[in-house]
């Protein structure tokens, strides 16, 4: 396969760029985390969106959250966030956390999708559990991911590997994703590159939208 395949079969996967994530007020922060280290994220990630706007790259945003009643919220996932001090589904000052329709749920507004673009609701931390992400993907005829957004370690690592073991060719974006522990961000990205990229290739932004460039050129697109 080419390194530059037609852009046509190409999508930018922005994960989860919430205000529950990346707000000051929201989910993880209220968890104890300082979001200022995934709020690294939102001006590669502008980037991003901006060149696959431009060069015709379809653009896939996901959320995760869950249904106001909580019945898709696994017995796990509750107790877990119960000794948190931010469980699913309490009040916080952006509304019931990770909770559908919620202001939190929302995409910060700087990553805010375009009306034609996709959002993919996701009860979990992989993009792919139950959610229709595969079906869209090979409908509109996609074979290349690039994934960006947050958390390296959970929700990015979590659908790079589902979309790996689907078949697809993925780039990860190194710094448009971000963990709370950069140590951690930083093994994540060993661990794609390992073993002669088992994972997919690692790029950051400006290569990446580079690579579409030159895409997009070899197809006297630009």
């Amino acid at each position: 396969m080419s390194d530059h395949p037609p852009l046509r079969h190409c999508a930018l996967l922005v994960i989860d760029m919430q205000r529950d994530f990346l707000d000051p007020r929201g989910y993880v922060a209220q968890s104890g985390v300082d979001v200022n280290r995934l709020r690294v994220t939102i001006e590669p990630v502008q980037r991003l969106l901006a060149a696959a706007r431009s060069l015709g790259v379809r653009v896939i945003h996901t959320r995760e959250g869950h249904r106001p009643e909580l019945t898709d919220l696994t017995s796990f996932k509750r107790q877990r966030t119960e000794g948190s001090g931010a469980a699913i589904g309490s009040r916080g000052p952006l509304g019931r956390l990770l909770v559908r329709g919620e202001y939190g749920h929302g995409i910060l507004d700087e990553v805010a999708p375009h009306p034609a673009e996709v959002v993919i609701d996701k009860p979990g931390f992989g993009a792919f559990y139950a959610t229709d992400l595969e079906l869209l993907l090979h409908a509109g005829g996609i074979t290349h991911l690039t994934l960006a957004g947050v958390t390296t370690d959970i929700c990015v690592h979590s659908t790079l590997r589902e979309a790996v073991d689907r078949g697809f060719y993925c780039t990860t974006v190194s710094d448009a994703c971000a963990a709370g522990d950069p140590q951690v961000h930083a093994a994540m990205l060993k661990c794609i590159a390992g073993e002669g990229n088992i994972l997919g290739q690692v790029r950051d932004a400006s290569t990446m939208i580079a690579q579409w460039r030159a895409a997009a050129h070899a197809c006297g697109l630009v």
